[in-house]
């Protein structure tokens, strides 16, 4: 059976979930599994469109600019069935890069706060396994190894991978009230370089980075700053 990494993870601002498109070693998948939703209730989630994220939902009351700074909440890991340890070495360091990724990307538009204040947003993100034949489910909430200052090197297995696939769901809420802002949940699959092709995690770790390009350029966008970057074009 093809293995798959799946990730949960967080966020969108203004437009939500604008989160997705194709860009570099990965490719919006077309479809992804809306009852995989861990972070917010699926029956919110409406289908997006063109660049959007597969599924999503944004607040219609809430205007994201009113918002200078972000906090970013540890990833969680949720996965169907027991990780191996070479498993869950993985899984930390794509959640520890993800975590880095966001704070590079959304550190270049908006401050990153470190604790609740007024005018944050808070982000939250999780690595979702949706394998729904296996019976046992292991959650767990991660903290980034260096506080998100540094990226880590995935530890090798020793096998031959598949091109991997990995489903991200990314909520905002207000940091001090705890308002529903916006969720998406998005699916990626792995691209075609030659030099990746039996390395899943290099093609999760590809997913990360775009998610973490098209979140700020959702937070530069919405503040209607200069010099925005779409990963799409």
């Amino acid at each position: 059976m093809k293995k798959q990494t799946l990730i949960g993870l967080f966020v969108s601002l203004a437009a939500v979930a604008l989160l997705l498109g194709g860009c570099g070693g990965s490719y919006q998948a077309r479809s992804v599994d809306i009852k995989n939703s861990l972070l917010v209730n699926p029956d919110i989630l409406k289908e997006g469109t063109g660049d959007q994220a597969l599924y999503r939902y944004q607040n219609p009351a809430v205007n994201l600019a009113d918002y200078s700074a972000i906090l970013i909440d540890p990833v969680i890991i949720s996965k169907q069935a027991e990780l191996s340890a070479g498993e869950l070495e993985n899984y930390k360091t794509l959640a520890n890069n993800f975590y880095v990724y966001m704070n590079q990307e959304l550190g270049k538009y908006i401050a990153i706060a470190s604790s609740p204040g007024p005018g944050t947003l808070r982000v939250q993100g999780a690595i979702i396994d949706a394998d729904n034949s296996k019976p046992v489910r292991t959650i767990i909430s991660f903290t980034p190894i260096g506080i998100g200052i540094n990226l880590i090197k995935y530890t090798a297995t020793g096998k031959q991978t598949a091109v991997g696939e990995i489903t991200a769901e990314l909520k905002v809420t207000d940091a001090q009230t705890g308002q529903l802002i916006g969720a998406a949940l998005d699916r990626r699959v792995g691209g075609k370089n030659p030099s990746n092709i039996y390395d899943t995690w290099s093609n999760a770790d590809d997913a990360v980075k775009y998610w973490a390009k098209r979140l700020a350029y959702v937070v530069c966008t919405t503040k209607k700053l200069q010099g925005c970057v779409n990963p799409n074009e």
